[in-house]
């Protein structure tokens, strides 16, 4: 469960271009490595020799790395070991205009709030609201995809799922109050506290007639 929340975080952690020579910026909303960005461009890695580079691979974010709290002020960097010769303030400039575009698409889709460590939270009392949640629970990515605002199209694992809204709420909804299921393929439980001790159980059959 903490995999999918650090995959965010990663995904969110920079804004990553490539800058030619000549001044045209490599992006791609999504697409975060400069490996890939090279390979799309068609691009010759040749960075290892600094007379001959023709590119120069760009990162730019918050000063405190947090794109879901980010401070006012984002820092430039040449993430490479040295900078080419043919670099200028022109070059920096035209990466500052692709990240103003990058992240006003971001700021489209993100929604900026705290992360919720659910065993850092005392848990609720179970009760018969907790267990309705837990009927309708579908994906363990639940809470990741609250972050993003998206079609219903975008998710998957949501054909037996009749709502245009956000269609794994119910996971969320109970992870932002300290609980977390599990399933074991015969029953459910629910956890919660700093050990994730399990607060309720409940077989697979006995919560569908619920």
């Amino acid at each position: 469960m903490g995999n999918g929340m650090e995959r965010v975080i990663e995904i969110c952690n920079a804004f990553s271009c490539v800058v030619t020579r000549r001044k045209k910026v490599i992006w791609k909303f999504g697409t975060d490595s400069h490996d890939d960005l090279l390979k799309i461009a068609k691009i010759d890695d040749n960075s290892r020799d600094p007379k001959t580079i023709t590119f120069c691979r760009v990162e730019i974010s918050p000063e405190n790395k947090d794109y879901l709290n980010p401070d006012a002020r984002y820092k430039f960097k040449v993430d490479m070991d040295f900078t080419p010769a043919w670099w200028t303030e022109d070059h920096e400039k035209v990466a500052w205009l692709a990240f103003q575009k990058w992240k006003k698409q971001l700021d489209t889709i993100l929604v900026q709030k705290p992360i919720v460590h659910p065993f850092n939270r005392i848990p609720p009392e179970i009760t018969d609201k907790h267990i309705r949640l837990l009927q309708q629970w579908d994906s363990v990515w639940a809470y990741t995809g609250t972050f993003f605002i998206l079609p219903r199209s975008a998710w998957k694992y949501t054909e037996n799922i009749d709502t245009e809204e956000y269609p794994f709420q119910c996971l969320a909804t109970l992870w932002e109050q300290g609980l977390v299921p599990s399933f074991d393929g015969t029953t459910w439980r629910l956890h919660g506290g700093k050990d994730a001790k399990i607060l309720y159980t409940i077989t697979k059959e006995e919560l569908m007639k619920k």
